[in-house]
């Protein structure tokens, strides 16, 4: 993990949303092995070959993670945001189930094609 982004992690206030971010950060790094990340515009930004994986943030009620090259996924209706076809965002809310497994399949599919 770089420095920056276990800053931003360890920073995090809410314990619920610290803990929702790092299992985020360990699912990343399993569905895309060879990912780089950084911080970017205040928020962990992971990329693989140098263009944009995923991004995960925290607000005051959730922690939002967004793919990228999202377009061609076949994702369940109701799990993501409405948005723009190539980005795909879940804002999760406290107390709220997260299917990693889901989502870990969902990363790599988009990041097989960058």
């Amino acid at each position: 993990m770089s420095q920056d982004v276990a800053g931003y992690i360890g920073n995090i206030g809410q314990p619920w949303q610290a803990e929702v971010s790092q299992s985020l950060h360990q699912m990343i790094h399993r569905a895309i092995p060879e990912v780089t990340e950084r911080l970017q515009y205040g928020k962990p930004h992971y990329l693989k070959d140098g263009k944009y994986a995923a991004v995960l943030g925290t607000a005051k009620g959730w922690v939002a993670f967004t793919i990228f090259n999202a377009a061609g996924l076949n994702a369940p209706e109701g799990v993501f945001e409405p948005g723009p076809p190539e980005r795909k965002t879940v804002k999760i809310k406290q107390g709220q189930a997260v299917d990693y497994v889901l989502l870990e399949q969902l990363l790599g599919q988009a990041a097989s094609t960058l």
